[in-house]
């Protein structure tokens, strides 16, 4: 009445992992999210040293540099050129690299990754400040 089944399924984990699909481990899962996070963070950083010269930001654009290569296993991360041409306004620049060095600490947080998740904690404490004598001379 019915035809037996003369293939495996292909939800079939019974002979372990399927070697054409790549398996990462949680923790490269992490490396990979967090380097994303902070090359993002690196490009913002870039496009505010375009707009604005500091050494502040030459030293994070620095440090962010360094963490991003060693968690690509030391691959350098593309970066712009400085053009000096003005883009978005720095207040919004800053309120992104805020959001992306938050994102970026959560993420080092669950790692336990301690140098990122300073880096990220001292990035979100600078961009608030840059961001706070705009804010009141808005109101």
């Amino acid at each position: 009445m019915y035809e037996p089944i003369r293939t495996k399924s292909v939800h079939s984990t019974v002979d372990g992992p399927n070697p054409d699909f790549p398996h990462r481990s949680r923790e490269e899962e992490l490396d990979i999210q967090l380097a994303g996070h902070l090359a993002a963070l690196l490009a913002v950083t870039d496009e505010l040293r375009a707009a604005e010269a500091s050494a502040d930001l030459d030293a994070a654009a620095e440090r962010l540099a360094e963490q991003v290569s060693r968690l690509r296993g030391g691959r350098t991360p593309v970066r712009a050129p400085m053009s000096g041409h003005r883009g978005a306004g720095a207040a919004a620049l800053h309120q992104r690299a805020h959001a992306l060095a938050g994102r970026a600490l959560v993420v080092a947080a669950s790692r336990a990754d301690t140098a990122v998740a300073i880096l990220a904690a001292e990035r979100m404490d600078a961009h608030t400040a840059a961001l706070e004598p705009r804010e009141l001379a808005s109101h």
